[in-house]
């Protein structure tokens, strides 16, 4: 496994924890469905979490950076597609949780209900 792939499983690992604490229970991780991805699926009372995260070990990285309105829109429309494989009748949020340093010394933010779904016009 590449050294990107390890920290980004340590990452999820961390994550998966933090969501632990906060009352989630863990539906899925590393969900794919052709091009669609979601890091992690998470079920508290009536809500489901897609949940994004992102490490990063260089210290002068924002983890947030990269969640632009493109990795928006894929995590909006894997959503979609989970909930109708899944037939979830739960509410739907999206979480975004920054993991930043290495095992050793790091820093987490996690940020329920990080955004909402961009509006789509028929």
């Amino acid at each position: 496994m590449a050294k990107r792939n390890d920290i980004g499983k340590w990452g999820e690992d961390i994550a998966v924890d933090v969501l632990i604490k906060e009352g989630f229970a863990i539906c899925d991780r590393n969900w794919r469905q052709g091009h669609h991805e979601i890091d992690i699926v998470a079920l508290r009372d009536d809500t489901l979490a897609i949940v994004e995260v992102k490490t990063r070990t260089d210290k002068d990285e924002d983890p947030f950076e990269s969640i632009d309105r493109k990795k928006i829109s894929n995590l909006v429309a894997a959503a979609e597609v989970y909930i109708r494989a899944k037939d979830y009748p739960h509410n739907v949020r999206f979480d975004v949780i920054g993991i930043l340093g290495t095992p050793a010394d790091y820093t987490v933010e996690y940020i329920p209900d990080a955004f909402d779904p961009p509006m789509r016009f028929l």
